[in-house]
């Protein structure tokens, strides 16, 4: 299931609703609709900070005309949520505990091995 993005500006914990790419050998930035995939050298913006973004000095700003919509949760989102929620719930879970060689003791999730050199 996917979380909420937020706007990737600093102090901002809006949801995101546009994404903004640097063309740098243009010299352009290009503020449009909020990417499917979260990208390494793109920022999720907010809709106020997409629609004030401002470029650095002799920068050209290409901005997505009409508005920026939240994204609604798919389908899939919605049933892997149910799935999730529908194994937690489930009281005959039961974690299966491994048989543990004889020799050997058990602390926890760590395992205490004999020696090899000792018999």
């Amino acid at each position: 299931m996917r979380s909420v993005r937020r706007c990737s500006r600093t102090g901002c914990a809006n949801p995101a609703v546009a994404t903004l790419t640097y063309a740098y050998a243009d010299s352009t930035a290009v503020v449009g609709p909020l990417a499917t995939y979260s990208e390494p050298h793109s920022y999720d913006l907010c809709e106020e900070h997409a629609l004030r973004l401002t470029a650095p000095r002799g920068w050209e700003v290409v901005r997505h005309q009409g508005e920026f919509a939240a994204p609604e949760p798919s389908v899939d989102d919605l049933t892997a949520l149910a799935e999730a929620v529908r194994e937690a719930g489930r009281a005959d879970v039961t974690p299966k505990v491994p048989d543990v060689p004889i020799g050997t003791q058990r602390r926890g999730h760590l395992r205490v091995l004999p020696d090899p050199h000792e018999d």
